[in-house]
Formats: structure tokens, C-alpha cells, sequence
């Protein structure tokens, strides 16, 4: 009778214990999979409450709504803005729970270079369809679609560029390195290098467990659930397949994705390449708060070392 009692008290903890396993593990991973996202209209107001969205010239402005067919089997949207009588064009890529209203700020200096832009909403993010968020796993396969789909309407003479913010830039720089390095130039602005180790430090916020626990938790219930492990979502690796130039900005007070690991990312990447890191400035605004200074980057970088913009320009002068 004592054993029996020993057995079933011991089936009970076991019990017990997996399913305790099994929900945390689901919480985990609900708060990677399924990050909070910002409301859509809080977006709008904020940038045009900022100035960095301007109603009326979106109106004025020729553009063409894309619905673009994912590879991953859903459908993403996005804006074709034409400001100028150009093909050349970049794509935008906005950071993590954000979605392309964010992007307009870049579109106006993209526009003040000499470029039109194509904006768009990441997978699970404004009007684009997608079940989950993967920090550029999936969303890398969704980008290729959008620069075949672009390439198709510019034509393969035209200046293509990709910037990248956050999440976008990651996607941008796995992209590039694992899919095809078929842009003419990436700005990746405060990407981050290695996505297990960015895990790690939001775990250790929100969760009182040594992190060498709780990452290869998470990374099993995530290939279980979304079907690929943190471990794939390297940009350090990626970068050091990428032969066009990237240009690497960051902002040093940025205490979400560290600096350092856009200067790992600089160091890992085969020349041509350029850093700029700005002295002022949160995660993902360095442009809205060194706006002067990082368009005159952005023109440095295109001048330098993108030979097609450069004779471009001085053609003009």
C-alpha cells in the first residue's frame, strides 16, 4: 500500500511538473511569437503628430497598392510611393510591432536623394496576413518576394537599395546573406546580430531563471510551435555572405539591442562597408533624433560606395 501510495504521489509531481513545463514553455514563446504590437491609428497619430508623416503629400503623392504573394503562403501589403520620374527605388523594412506608416519618414529622405520607395507591413503586422512574428526567419523569404516583385515593375537596370530598422534590418541582413545579395546597397539600422543572445536579455528581465535554462526552453517550444530554432536567426553569420555595401547605424543609448552588436556586425562584414553610430538616441531613432545627420550619412554612404548613385549625381552636378 505504501508503495502504491509512493507511485501514485511520484505520477502526480510528474504530472505535475510536465504540465507546468508545457505552460511555461507556451508563455514563452506566446511572447516571442505573439509580441504586442502597437495599435495601427497610434502609429498614424504619432508620426503625424511628430511631423514625420505628412497627410497631404501622402494624397498628392502617385503610388500603387502591391498585394504581394508570400512564399509562405499568405499575402503581404505594401504601398509602391512614385514622388519622382525614377526607377531607382529602396524598400523599407520597419522594425517589430510597428507596421509601413513608420517607414514614411524614411520614404521622404529616400525621396530628398533621388529614390523612390516601397513601403510594407512585415507578416502579423498592419494590413499584412501572417499567423506569427519570427524576427526575420520568415519574414526574410517575404522581403525576396517584394524585391522580385519590384524588380519586375523597375526592371533590372533600375538602383534598388533595402533599408532595414530593428526586426527589419535583421530581415534585411538574412536576406541578403542566406537568400540572395541581389540589391545594389542595405542600410541596417540598429539590427541585432544574434538572436539568441537578444533573447537572453529579455528573458533575464522577465523571468527570475538563469538564461542558460530558459533559452534552449524556449528554442525547443519554438520549433515545436513555429517550425525553426532561434538558432537559425543569425545576421552575424549572414553578413559575412553579403558583398554589396552596408551601411551599419545605431545609436549608442539604445539599451534594447546594444550597439555592440552592430559593430559585431561591421567587424564580420567583407568590405565595402560603413558604421556610424550616433551619440543621441533610443532604440530605432536614431533618425528621429539626429534627422540632419543621419540623411547627410545615409549620402555619404550612397555616394561612396554605391558607383551607380555616384555617377548619378555628379552627372547632375
Amino acid at each position: 500500500m505504501k508503495k502504491r501510495t509512493l507511485f501514485l504521489s511520484g505520477s502526480i509531481v510528474t504530472t505535475l511538473l510536465a504540465a507546468a513545463t508545457t505552460i511555461t514553455g507556451v508563455v514563452m514563446t506566446n511572447h516571442i511569437m505573439y509580441i504586442k504590437k502597437k495599435d495601427d491609428a497610434f502609429i498614424r497619430e504619432r508620426e503625424i503628430a511628430a511631423k514625420r508623416f505628412d497627410e497631404a503629400w501622402y494624397e498628392g503623392c502617385p503610388k500603387e497598392i502591391l498585394t504581394i504573394d508570400s512564399p509562405n503562403g499568405y499575402t503581404i501589403s505594401g504601398i509602391y510611393l512614385k514622388p519622382l520620374e525614377t526607377k531607382n527605388t529602396v524598400i523599407i523594412c520597419h522594425g517589430v510591432t510597428e507596421n509601413k506608416i513608420n517607414s514614411m519618414r524614411y520614404a521622404r529622405m529616400f525621396e530628398r536623394l533621388g529614390f523612390n520607395a516601397f513601403v510594407y507591413d512585415h507578416r502579423r503586422h498592419g494590413e499584412s496576413q501572417g499567423k506569427t512574428t519570427s524576427y526575420g526567419h520568415y519574414e526574410k523569404y517575404d522581403l525576396q518576394a517584394a524585391v522580385e516583385t519590384i524588380r519586375t515593375i523597375t526592371g533590372e537596370d533600375a538602383l534598388l537599395g533595402i533599408h532595414g530598422e530593428s526586426m527589419g534590418a535583421a530581415t534585411t541582413l538574412l536576406f541578403a546573406g542566406t537568400l540572395a545579395d541581389n540589391a545594389d546597397f542595405y542600410v541596417s539600422d540598429c539590427a541585432f546580430s544574434n538572436f539568441p543572445e537578444l533573447l537572453k536579455r529579455i528573458f533575464e528581465s522577465v523571468v527570475p531563471i538563469d538564461s542558460k535554462y530558459t533559452l534552449p526552453f524556449a528554442d525547443f517550444f519554438m520549433r515545436i510551435r513555429d517550425g525553426y530554432s532561434v538558432k537559425e536567426v543569425m545576421p552575424i553569420d549572414a553578413v559575412k555572405h553579403i558583398q554589396k555595401p552596408v551601411l551599419f547605424i545605431h545609436s549608442t543609448p539604445d539599451d534594447f539591442i546594444p550597439s555592440s552588436m552592430t559593430e559585431e556586425l561591421y567587424e564580420q562584414k567583407p568590405e565595402p562597408k560603413m558604421l556610424k553610430l550616433f551619440e543621441k538616441g533610443e532604440h530605432a531613432k536614431s533618425f528621429n533624433d539626429n534627422p540632419g545627420d543621419y540623411e547627410q550619412t545615409v549620402a555619404k554612404f550612397l555616394h561612396d560606395y554605391v558607383p551607380a548613385y555616384r555617377n548619378i549625381t555628379d552627372s547632375l552636378l
